[in-house]
């Protein structure tokens, strides 16, 4: 979970987020774009990568306007920033504009540091938004998930959901998303059990391992079955990314012990010996064209597409099919 600075009003006039964890640096703009729009629901808001901030463009975005509309500008990876442009955020920040409020989402580190500290020199709200490299830190974001829904889960059930799930953030938070929608009542390592290791032709783990083991009529027999059960198409997607991602971390990482793997990509060991297993038949352009295909599902599941289970079913078959792509069958 991000950790703020003590000025914590979301429209100040800048908030710097800095860090690398991708969920965490977007929910810091979500944050502020929420409070902008509820204060002046006409807000405009403008999302920048650093080498769209040419030389002149923030002025351009600042300029008082004759209607005093209030603005968010999102100037992203601001590490990045050509040597011009870090003069002129660096102007701006000695005489910001009433009504907007400037996000500077920056990695951290060596690069780009003078733009830091000027930010922080200019009293910047800061959000830490760090990637989460320990078992320790993934489960207490589980558990102030679950708080922040209202919810309540005992701690062997937040345990087995990062058990289950792993390293990537985003995941974690639709899982317990998920769980605080379908499950009433308290959360227990019964209820992550039927989610996540329970009946197996009903879990959407199922259905990722026999895609990436290139098991393709399994495969889909237990997506159909899933399915006809209620599991959610977003839990489906997110189960076959982390399928896929796991094939690539493991397959480009160093030879080693599992319990050393573990700690280098994230994963619980039980998950190592398992992904080694079912990589045997993959090649790195498989991963690049499954990973493509879930892609493309997931924006299908979440209203880019007319039917999610067709969707789905495509993914299926091109994880399916990438599985074997060594093999070359």
């Amino acid at each position: 979970m991000p950790r703020k600075t003590a000025n914590d009003d979301p429209l100040a006039p800048l908030t710097l987020a800095v860090g690398q964890e991708d969920l965490l640096l977007d929910r810091a703009v979500q944050r502020v774009v929420a409070a902008a729009r509820a204060a002046d629901a006409d807000t405009d808001v403008r999302d920048l990568t650093s080498d769209q901030l040419q030389p002149g463009t923030l002025a351009e975005l600042t300029s008082p306007s004759l209607f005093a509309e209030r603005k968010v500008v999102v100037v992203r990876d601001a590490q990045d920033l050509s040597a011009d442009s870090v003069k002129d955020v660096k102007a701006y920040l000695g005489s910001p504009v009433e009504e907007i409020t400037l996000v500077l989402l920056h990695a951290g580190g060596a690069k780009g540091k003078g733009l830091l500290d000027a930010a922080r020199k200019a009293g910047a709200r800061e959000v830490a938004c760090p990637k989460m490299t320990k078992p320790a830190d993934r489960l207490a974001f589980v558990r102030s998930e679950f708080r922040a829904l209202g919810r309540s889960a005992t701690p062997e059930a937040s345990q087995t959901l990062v058990d289950a799930i792993g390293s990537d953030l985003r995941e974690l938070a639709s899982a317990v998303t998920q769980l605080a929608a379908d499950v009433e009542g308290n959360i227990d390592e019964a209820v992550v059990g039927r989610y996540y290791t329970g009946r197996a032709e009903a879990s959407s783990f199922t259905v990722a391992d026999r895609a990436v083991e290139g098991r393709t009529a399994e495969a889909l027999e237990a997506l159909r079955w899933s399915l006809s059960t209620g599991v959610a198409p977003v839990l489906l997607t997110s189960a076959l990314a982390q399928g896929v991602r796991a094939i690539g971390k493991l397959s480009s990482a160093r030879g080693g012990r599992p319990a050393d793997l573990a700690r280098e990509l994230g994963m619980p060991p039980w998950k190592i010996d398992r992904v080694r297993q079912q990589m045997r038949g993959w090649s790195p352009d498989g991963v690049a064209t499954a990973l493509r295909a879930v892609a493309a599902a997931d924006a299908g599941v979440k209203g880019g597409g007319d039917d999610p289970e067709y969707a789905l079913e495509k993914a299926v078959v091109a994880v399916a099919t990438a599985a074997r792509s060594r093999q070359g069958r």
